[in-house]
């Protein structure tokens, strides 16, 4: 049976996310200093300031890899309809999705824990497998999330370059795999470079390493392949394997501002990772309203994942035309490589009402597009080809 979701235990699993020791003894003054509280504020501020360099008069915010065509009516709709009772702990809402997404990835209710967003869920992991100074193995470029916090929090982070394809190299990150790892991070797709790993090869090594270490697969972007079901590792989770697989409905969905995402493990991995979150209660009564109504509608998301693919392939082919070539995706998302110093390249796209990522790879600087609507594609096109 899932957890009996009550305000004690939502007390309880914040007061623990908090430091509950230091806050029990009446040490409210003391939580700032401890050093998990500091290292959680220090992400927390590293956020806000990605979010603040986002201009409020950018055209074209291509730089957060949200859905730029928002949620589906259906959820709009659920949201607005619950906005007069949303005063109320949504306890019956909180079942209903629960119940979805059970049904729809074959799994129980104790293999799901639910947050706002994927983001408590990482921190989560990252607080629990770093403990003792325990290692966390990923990519290197890869969402650095989870293995920067585990880091912050004494463990040990080993970023295993990615192959010549721009792909995490599982071969290398096994042999990493020691008696001191706390926990494997995949993000596939990958992000920021949106190359996806063979499926077949990632569920042999899922298979092989879970046997000597948790696996964390984060498909924040798995809806956005062809047939996501198939490329997923949730079958590992069915399998009983070591693994947790985490979703978000932040993008295809357009929850980015909403807050939903779910983990999905063996029931055991879901005990002692909710009691490192602020759990369900964490989750508006609007967002799991909206939620309930719009997951799996299969008509919204292949809409939304048409537009997505006709942004893409506008934008291959403004970089085709200036000379540039670009990493294929499989997300919502383009890397490619540019001519001038990222920071330099970034501003000038910001002067022109464009806002974009940049990263540097082995010395070579690169910019990361979020797709947009075509219309903020264009945008990125005229600004583009002024200072390519």
């Amino acid at each position: 049976m899932a957890k009996t979701i009550d305000r004690r235990g939502w007390i309880r699993t914040s007061a623990l996310m908090a430091g509950s020791v230091a806050f029990l003894r009446g040490g409210v003054e003391k939580l700032s200093a401890m050093p998990v509280i500091s290292k959680i504020k220090l992400g927390l501020l590293k956020e806000q300031s990605f979010l603040q360099t986002i201009p409020a008069e950018a055209k074209a915010r291509l730089s957060a890899n949200e859905n730029p065509f928002g949620p589906s009516p259906a959820v709009k709709k659920a949201i607005q309809d619950t906005i007069d009772i949303g005063f109320r702990y949504p306890m019956n809402l909180y079942g209903q999705l629960v119940e979805k997404i059970a049904t729809f990835e074959g799994v129980k209710r104790d293999n799901i824990l639910l947050n706002a967003g994927s983001t408590p869920l990482l921190l989560a992991a990252a607080m629990e497998y770093s403990k003792g100074g325990k290692s966390i193995i990923s990519g290197d470029p890869s969402y650095d999330d989870l293995p920067s916090h585990a880091e912050g929090f004494g463990g040990k982070w080993i970023k295993v370059p990615l192959t010549s394809e721009f792909k995490l190299d599982l071969d290398a990150m096994e042999a990493k795999v020691d008696g001191n790892t706390g926990l494997v991070y995949i993000c596939n797709p990958n992000n920021p470079t949106a190359t996806i790993l063979d499926t077949q090869k990632l569920k042999g090594f899922v298979e092989r390493v879970s046997k000597k270490a948790t696996i964390f697969i984060d498909e924040a972007y798995i809806d956005y392949l062809p047939d996501p079901k198939s490329a997923s590792m949730m079958s590992a989770v069915l399998a009983g394997q070591n693994v947790i697989v985490a979703r978000t409905f932040s993008k295809l969905y357009g929850f980015a501002g909403l807050r939903c995402g779910y983990l999905v493990a063996q029931p055991k991995t879901v005990d002692v990772l909710s009691d490192l979150t602020p759990g369900a209660f964490n989750l508006a009564a609007t967002t799991v309203a909206g939620a309930v109504a719009g997951y799996n509608e299969t008509a919204f998301l292949q809409d939304a994942l048409k537009q997505t693919i006709a942004s893409k392939e506008y934008l291959y082919s403004v970089l085709k035309a200036e000379g540039y070539t670009y990493i294929p995706s499989s997300a919502n998302f383009v890397l490619f490589p540019i001519k001038m110093e990222g920071r330099k390249f970034s501003e000038e796209m910001g002067k022109r009402g464009v806002s974009i990522r940049v990263w540097q790879i082995s010395g070579q600087h690169y910019c990361r597009v979020s797709i947009g609507t075509m219309d903020e594609m264009k945008l990125f096109a005229g600004a583009f080809k002024q200072i390519s």
